[in-house]
This record gives structure tokens, sequence and C-alpha cells, in this order.
């Protein structure tokens, strides 16, 4: 494996042995090769043997972060190993489209997309309605980038930025008709 950070982190009935940890490694690695840039990588994975489809009981989730670059794809399947394969071909999927538009197109900043810097914080205190709170950095862009990242990350709803033009706060999202939409929020 190569110097990159990579973390494994497992949930629910899954429990983590070697043959599963080489495995990763190895499909990781072959991932990152065509990547410059790359900070971390971090895989979860969960198996829920109670799920009722069972090509829902195994999950797998990769994030890639690097400098201005956030790439994360989530798959399920019957087994872990499966799922696995399945969020690896996707992930190299984009990484090509990704490697792609940097060819095709001018870049308006030093790099592609914004970083991100997610982090979940999960509130243990009492129970309540909001079960999961994201907390991630803006870095401003204008509105075709966002569209790019929301493709990138495989968000088919929504995408909340930094709007470079005008200096706020903006929601894209997918129309049924598969064109996008703005939101432009404003004080009342």
């Amino acid at each position: 494996m190569s110097a990159i950070p990579l973390e494994i982190v497992t949930h629910e009935d899954l429990q983590m042995n070697e043959r599963l940890r080489d495995y990763i490694e190895k499909k990781i690695d072959r991932l990152v090769r065509s990547l410059s840039n790359v900070i971390s990588i971090r895989v979860d994975l969960s198996y829920n043997p109670a799920a009722r489809n069972v090509d829902e009981r195994a999950k797998a989730q990769i994030t890639i972060r690097g400098k201005r670059l956030i790439l994360r794809t989530e798959e399920y399947a019957d087994d872990i190993f499966a799922a696995m394969d399945k969020a690896v071909d996707t992930m190299e999927r984009r990484i090509e489209r990704v490697k792609g538009k940097r060819y095709r197109r001018p870049v308006k900043h030093a790099e592609l997309v914004a970083d991100l810097m997610e982090s979940e914080v999960e509130e243990a205190t009492e129970p309540s309605r909001i079960v999961r709170r994201k907390r991630f950095l803006l870095v401003p862009m204008d509105e075709e980038e966002a569209i790019e990242q929301m493709e990138l990350l495989g968000h088919d709803t929504f995408f909340i930025f930094y709007n470079a033009r005008t200096h706020k706060i903006n929601v894209l999202y997918k129309r049924r008709d598969g064109t996008y939409g703005l939101i432009e929020p404003e004080l009342g």
C-alpha cells in the first residue's frame, strides 16, 4: 500500500479480518495510482443480515480526498467483497471522468472541484429527529463547477455551495426532467 493514509471503518455485523483488509488495500492501491494529490482515503463497510433485499445486505462506501478534490461512491451487494468490487468499479469511472474533464476544458482554479473537508458529528445524548450532522468547508465555485461536483459525489438530489459570482450560499438541485434548479436564499 502506498503512503496515503487509508482508514477502514466497519459498522454493524461486520468483522474485519486479514483477508478482507488485504483485499481492500489491493483494490484501493489500484485506484490511487492514477490520481495525484490524494490526501486520504476512507472505506466504510457494513453488513446488515436482516436487510429485506438480499442484494443490499453488504455496503461499501469509498471516499477519496485530495487538495481540491473529493470523490465518493457507495454500492450495495449480497456480500462485502462484491460490494467492494462494485464500489471500486464506480470510483474508477468517476476518476476517469475527472481526469477527462481536466484535459477537455480550461480550469478556472488550480484544481477541478472544491475541497469540502466534511466531518460528521454523531449526536449521542438524547433521542432526536436529527440523527446525523455534517459540517464542511465551503470553497467558492461557479454554478458549472457545482454541477460537476454534484455529479462527482453522486448526489442526485441537491448540492450546497458558495457561489463565487454572487458571494452567497446556493442550493443546486436536480429536477425530475434531468435539468438543474438553483435556490438563492435571501434573508427576510
